[in-house]
């Protein structure tokens, strides 16, 4: 207790003096960034995860083939969650003389808990969104269904033995994306009204949907509770399970905010090393004071690692604090800019930061402190004896240790820590090395330079150790903040590129052989762009290394699995990976190889167990197909292009009974496209999938510009924690400073030595971090976010240049007061 009493004191001393102001400061920043970066992504992150729900009408969806029980009701009931539920089937539609098939949805009061319909009530009316779901005795109508059937708002529309008035047509449903493949028209009806048309009959082919949306927790632990009592028939989907072009972009918007987490605790670390070794080096001659006095050496430890400890609580309940109320000004700028409401920040954002703050605090604050211990009484009489620490080794080897366990909890990602990890440590390496050259080089040429010139670059190499340290906390901050840069633009270019305004809004299936060449004349005479037709055979799964399969046999696996094992799959045929498929293990056949073979799809392949070399076996039509699976791929699912969790080698399909698919882009214009397309040739079934696009379009949109704050805010937060670094170092010169005006150094000498001390430190650390996080990025970019690199050198160079100008401006202003404030105060107050 007297140990921590005299710390206490000597940081109430510290800072009234201003000795601790730059650590304080630093670890404020520190802590601020990663804490804010923190509470941010959780609430943006939260907030994605409820929006994306939209496309399930709620949180979780229960699908099933008989009624749901009231045992799942009241389970939903007891955890708090709101409820509905709706009814489907496919049903007979009256609508003028010729009934047609179509798609029966029958909702109940509620729906949907997440999202909206949009709807139009009249005739060239404005579309607007609906406040519930269709009144009784009136149903709604998809707007392409209407198109199908010849139906306008104010028709009868015949459901079984009912009589229902059309009373709008649906322009936007909030799931349709869930599945897209069915092709019937859809009709709208509310649930009441579902027992007058007498369509549930024994043996009716009805599918039966309870929908619960709440508070994360509670609906995590219904579904977890929901899968594991699962019936026959029945399956729990959240919108994990659903469209895997908006897993894709949540995916990895998630990677995105560990990493702008990642570089938040990097930064820490930069801003807290370079702070604490001025820390210590004011403490030199107190500590020799001390030591002169009789003070232990344990004594000398426990005052300064309590001070440490001191300061990191403050340090980090300010940080905490300040983050706390800034992220409620930035969540109100996402919550208005994705035109949502953002859930409450968590604690666990807090948490972090007091983790961040004091373990980087003393995996990058004890080793120099731990060495005053070892100083010399002597060093009162002369102050260039240094105190060496060996034991300051063991506790920065901990320290980096617990600074990797802290990337790996932020990041959220063993390969986005690995990577991180890895590139820190090759950054560190070259910029010590290319600083210590640096060095090296000045040395030998300063003899040849003159003036202020040879004096500022005459300080790089005298302080060699201060030199390297300064150059490699710089560079690997700028690297960190221009790796984040880098990414960022990789992923805002994919998703823009991928969600283009003319990617694919129809898809056409069911196009037969003798059809291919009648529908790409059709095509051109509508002015689409050329289809490409892509073959398709449908098969099921009987085999696979000479076993028989069925879905029994992935009866101790996931549910995804056994539905996946009991499904019809689509086989299709290529001769080339397209530019939307990327082989991720084996090799892709070129052309057409003498065997068939099998390339699957990775996710595809990892849930149902097979590996390079199965052997697996189809059933088309009462024969066997069987061939080895040769290659794995990962595919642009937002592509919005026809692909294949199976593809077969050219040739290997022949002789099946095929089928033919296509997308095509039909501009807003051709309005009349699916009705003359279907005349024409009736047999084809054409999906509209403009509505799937739009909510995709809007979630991706909404991930924009979650990215984009995090973004900018990490790049402020990063700014600044580098200004608190730059400034952290600047004792040495400021004694330096002060000499040179006592000898008559001019104002102009000293800041063209100082300007020419600043940018070789900027230069070398700027030209190595855009050089490392033009590597880095597309390591990451390619191995943990899947996007293909493109070297963007000029923005690297650009990245660079600003970071020689930040480096610079800190450094100029960290210094101004040896040119403004008289060489005697600065003297006294450095060597006082």
């Amino acid at each position: 207790m007297r140990t921590l009493a005299l710390a206490a004191t000597q940081l109430r001393r510290d800072l009234a003096a201003g000795e601790v102001r730059i650590m304080l400061a630093a670890l404020v920043l520190a802590v601020l960034a990663v804490t804010a970066v923190g509470f941010v992504t959780d609430r943006a992150g939260r907030a994605l995860a409820i929006e994306a729900n939209r496309l399930l009408g709620g949180d979780a969806v229960l699908r099933g083939d008989a009624p749901i029980g009231d045992e799942v009701r009241a389970a939903a009931d007891a955890a708090g969650l709101r409820r509905t539920e709706t009814v489907e089937l496919d049903s007979m539609i009256r609508a003028g003389a010729e009934p047609r098939l179509g798609e029966l949805r029958a909702l109940g009061e509620g729906f949907p808990l997440r999202g909206a319909f949009r709807i139009v009530e009249r005739a060239g009316g404005a579309e607007r969104e609906a406040g519930g779901v269709p009144a009784p005795g009136t149903l709604w109508m998809s707007r392409a269904g209407a198109d199908v059937f010849g139906a306008r708002i104010g028709d009868s529309i015949g459901i079984g033995t009912l009589q229902l008035r059309l009373a709008a047509l649906v322009t936007q449903e909030p799931d349709a994306s869930i599945d897209y493949f069915n092709v019937a028209p859809k009709v709208f009806l509310n649930l009441a009204d579902l027992p007058a048309t007498g369509l549930l009959q024994e043996g009716s082919r009805v599918r039966y949907r309870l929908v619960v949306a709440g508070e994360t927790g509670a609906v995590e632990r219904f579904a977890a509770d929901a899968r594991a009592n699962l019936a026959r028939g029945q399956r729990l989907e959240t919108i994990r399970d659903t469209r895997p072009e908006v897993n894709s972009a949540l995916d990895r918007a998630g990677r995105f905010l560990g990493l702008a987490a990642l570089v938040s605790v990097v930064l820490a670390a930069v801003a807290v090393a370079m702070a604490a070794r001025r820390h210590s080096e004011r403490h030199l001659s107190g500590a020799a004071v001390m030591r002169c006095l009789g003070a232990s050496q344990r004594t000398l430890v426990g005052i300064h690692v309590g001070e440490l400890l001191l300061l990191g609580l403050i340090a980090a309940t300010l940080g905490v604090v300040l983050a706390f109320a800034l992220q409620w000004a930035v969540g109100g700028w996402i919550a208005q800019a994705l035109q949502v409401e953002l859930p409450a920040a968590g604690w666990m954002p807090a948490v972090q930061g007091y983790g961040v703050g004091l373990v980087v605090l003393l995996a990058f604050g004890a080793p120099p402190v731990l060495a005053l211990r070892r100083v010399p009484a002597l060093r009162v009489l002369r102050r260039d004896l240094d105190p060496v620490e060996p034991g300051a080794l063991v506790v920065l080897l901990a320290g980096l240790g617990g600074l990797a366990a802290l990337l790996w909890w932020k990041a959220g990602s063993a390969e986005l820590a690995t990577s991180m990890l890895l590139g820190i440590l090759a950054t560190l390496a070259v910029l010590a090395l290319l600083a210590w050259a640096l060095i090296v080089l000045v040395r030998r040429l300063r003899t040849r330079l003159r003036g202020s010139l040879r004096y500022g670059l005459a300080n790089v190499s005298r302080r060699a150790g201060s030199s390297i340290a300064q150059v490699s906390a710089l560079g690997l901050g700028l690297m960190a903040l221009l790796l984040l840069t880098f990414v960022r633009t990789d992923l805002l270019d994919r998703w823009q590129l991928a969600l283009a305004e003319n990617a694919p809004n129809r898809f056409i299936i069911n196009v037969q052989p003798d059809q291919l060449d009648p529908v790409r004349a059709f095509m051109a005479a509508q002015e689409v762009d050329p289809p490409v037709l892509f073959p398709m055979v449908r098969a099921r799964l009987v085999g696979r290394n000479g076993e028989a399969v069925s879905g029994e046999s992935y009866a101790d696996a996931q549910p995804r699995a056994r539905r996946m094992a009991e499904r019809e799959f689509n086989l299709s045929m290529a001769d080339a990976l397209r530019d939307d498929n990327r082989v991720t293990a084996g090799k892709f056949w070129n052309g057409t190889p003498a065997q068939p073979e099998f390339s699957v799809e990775e996710g595809f392949a990892e849930t149902l167990g097979w590996k390079i070399g199965d052997r697996i076996a189809f059933d088309i039509a009462g024969q066997r197909m069987e061939a080895p699976i040769t290659s794995l791929r990962s595919v642009e699912w937002e592509s919005f292009r026809p692909n294949f969790f199976v593809l077969a080698s050219s040739g290997a399909l022949d002789g099946y009974p095929a089928s033919y698919i296509t997308a095509v882009s039909v501009p807003p214009e051709r309005g009349r496209f699916t009705a003359d397309l279907v005349e024409r040739f009736p047999n084809l079934s054409v999906i509209d999938v403009d509505a799937v696009l739009a909510q995709v379009r809007g979630t991706a949109d909404q991930v924009s510009v979650v990215v984009q704050a995090v973004f900018w805010f990490s790049l402020a937060a990063g700014v600044l924690v580098l200004l608190a670094a730059v400034s952290a170092s600047q004792d040495e010169r400021l004694l330096e400073g002060g000499v040179m005006r006592v000898l008559g150094g001019s104002r102009r000498q000293l800041r063209l030595a100082q300007t020419s001390e600043f940018a070789a430190i900027g230069l070398l650390s700027g030209l190595v971090a855009a050089i490392a996080a033009s590597v880095l990025s597309g390591v990451v970019a390619s191995q943990v976010f899947d996007l293909p690199w493109n070297p963007n050198w000029r923005l690297a160079a650009v990245g660079g240049g600003l970071g020689v100008l930040v480096t610079l401006v800190a450094g100029l202003l960290a210094t101004r007061r040896v040119l403004d404030a008289p060489p005697s105060v600065t003297l006294r107050g450095l060597q006082g």
